[in-house]
């Protein structure tokens, strides 16, 4: 397995990573309709432009296919799309994604990471150092209703 920079090209099959990863993860934290409604098979252009413009890393299998994802907004200081495909839950790639953020905004000087966890994601960010900040309703036009979210965050300075 090896992690590195996503490229444009792979952005539908990042966004196919990111719908399986919610189909599976999420059933727990929200209902059929609002997954169904939340993971569209027709990716959103604003998906590629996230590999564009910011750190957006993958793991990769030996043979080139995708098995997890996750990117640094560098607008907002945030973490951002960390999915994994469901076969591969449990088996620490998310982790090196997280660590390689974390050693990306350290890099770039950011000195604390936000991020909104889906409830079902909390004890992994928790595991990372992330503390929980408040719970929040994020209202996803993609979704077409509002999500219960986690607001964490982290100091990368301690």
């Amino acid at each position: 397995m090896k992690i590195r920079l996503a490229v444009p090209v792979e952005a539908e099959e990042c966004w196919n990573i990111r719908n399986q990863a919610i189909r599976y993860g999420c059933k727990s934290s929200y209902d059929d309709a609002v997954i169904a409604a939340w993971t569209p098979e027709k990716m959103p252009e604003s998906y590629r432009n996230a590999i564009v413009v910011n750190p957006f890393f993958v793991v990769a299998a030996p043979d080139g296919s995708l098995l997890a994802t996750g990117y640094l907004d560098l607008s907002t200081g945030s973490i951002e799309a960390v999915f994994t495909l469901p076969q591969y839950t449990g088996k620490g790639l998310g982790s090196q994604i997280i660590e390689a953020i974390k050693s990306e905004a350290r890099g770039r000087g950011f000195e604390q990471l936000t991020l909104s966890s889906t409830p079902n994601a909390q004890t992994f960010y928790e595991k990372h150092g992330f503390k929980l900040m408040q719970e929040s309703m994020y209202p996803s036009a993609l979704a077409q209703a509002e999500l219960r979210c986690m607001e964490m965050s982290i100091n990368l300075l301690g």
